[in-house]
């Protein structure tokens, strides 16, 4: 990918929507970059979209949870771990 979301001049929402995915389980090192930014995009594409809290990082922790947060308040679900193995063993 060329910028921070992985939505930007790729086909990803053309793939995603052409087998049917209607939920995005998003995980990254750069929570106030590409994380941020591809859920973000995810979420105008009207996927469900999920960042799940102990498999993202940032430079410092205040950063981490301030994006945390504050994606949590607006474009989506900020899971833990287990949350987000649960829902996966919930799929058939």
């Amino acid at each position: 990918k060329r910028r921070p979301s992985a939505f930007f001049r790729t086909d990803l929402d053309v793939y995603l929507s052409g087998l049917k995915v209607d939920t995005l389980i998003i995980t990254g090192t750069s929570m106030s970059g590409c994380v941020r930014a591809t859920a973000t995009d995810a979420f105008m594409r009207d996927f469900r979209t999920m960042i799940v809290r102990e498999c993202v990082a940032d430079r410092v922790p205040e950063v981490l949870e301030s994006n945390l947060f504050d994606m949590d308040a607006k474009y989506c679900d900020a899971i833990s771990l287990q949350e987000a193995l649960d829902y996966l063993n919930s799929l058939q």
